[in-house]
């Protein structure tokens, strides 16, 4: 081999090898994030949006989602550092708070405004009202939970007594609530899609109304973190909130499709075309934050909903567990 073959060779190796270099270079650069999702949901579409569409990437994150199923586990692996944020509902820091954390739990980026359950009828009702429940077995969710609170809270809103104008049942897992309404158990059941959609498609119940409709803006289900690591990383959460906010501008100015070809592989279970159905009744009652800014207004709201369910430990001040100057900054960009 002459001397200037090998010279190519040579300088064709080191053009790889830097390249090579400057590609891990670039990955030991990402921060880590541990996020804790209390449910893997097409409700929570801007999360997954954020890492299929690389928002995550261009902030400079490795974020890590890992479902906890259920906001009890979800805070546990918060509170012990299993995880550096937590996706759950807003009342869960409330609950914290209550039990006297000298390291609260902060709300500091909103993801979803409005409950996501829907009311599935077992038999078809052309012409609905909320007065065919009086009397009827009804399937509830866990309590102390948003779902549960805001049902009960809509069914109060409508003259009905959950406690006594139905047969409520609450001592279903959360897991299993479709199961035993598929199964033959319940009247009327409050689901989550795409189960409901999938229901209805299947002719195993209707979609007779929404709970999120009803109810209106809440911070139903919000990015939060403990105070001490929001001080210690707060560039980490402006970056994470950023790309979660790209996230809900993408979402806003796109389609259920796109949405769908966007997520699919986060459901490969799930028909597509469900995924489309229930993301479009999803946009419809606007159900996804357009940005993470959680307001005093639907703060007060998710108060007055647990207080009306007799959940609400004591009434906690907006200042005190809403961290809104992420948001703001992020939101504030141009």
């Amino acid at each position: 081999m002459n001397k200037w073959l090998r010279l190519g060779c040579f300088c064709v190796c080191s053009v790889f090898l830097i390249i090579a270099l400057s590609a891990c270079k670039q990955e030991e650069k990402l921060t880590k994030v541990k996020v804790a999702e209390v449910t893997h949901s097409i409700f929570y579409a801007p999360l997954y949006v954020a890492e299929s569409k690389g928002f995550f990437k261009d902030e400079g994150l490795d974020v890590d989602v890992n479902t906890t199923w259920g906001g009890d586990k979800t805070m546990t692996s918060l509170l012990s550092n299993g995880s550096d944020i937590a996706l759950v509902g807003s009342e869960t820091s409330i609950y914290v708070k209550a039990q006297g954390a000298k390291d609260p739990v902060i709300n500091f980026a909103q993801l979803t405004q409005t409950d996501g359950t829907f009311l599935v009828a077992r038999e078809d009702a052309e012409n609905f009202n909320w007065d065919q429940l009086k009397g009827k077995t009804f399937l509830g969710q866990r309590k102390g939970g948003m779902p549960q609170m805001v049902g009960e809270y809509v069914l109060n809103q409508h003259h009905i007594d959950p406690h006594k104008d139905i047969n409520l049942i609450q001592n279903i897992d959360f897991a299993n609530i479709s199961n035993a309404f598929a199964s033959g158990t319940g009247d009327y059941v409050q689901l989550f899609e795409p189960t409901a959609s999938l229901f209805e498609k299947e002719g195993i119940g209707h979609i007779v109304a929404s709970f999120g409709e009803e109810s209106g803006q809440v911070p139903y289900t919000t990015f939060m973190a403990k105070q001490s690591y929001l001080k210690k990383n707060e560039d980490t959460a402006v970056k994470f909130t950023r790309a979660i906010y790209k996230a809900q501008q993408w979402i806003g100015k796109h389609s259920a499709k796109d949405i769908t070809e966007a997520i699919k592989n986060e459901f490969d279970d799930t028909d597509p075309d469900v995924i489309e159905m229930s993301i479009e009744r999803y946009k419809k009652q606007h159900s996804y934050s357009p940005d993470p800014l959680l307001n005093e207004k639907e703060w007060e709201l998710l108060q007055t909903i647990m207080d009306q369910s007799g959940e609400l430990p004591k009434h906690i001040p907006y200042s005190e567990l809403v961290n809104k100057q992420i948001a703001e900054k992020v939101t504030s960009e141009k």
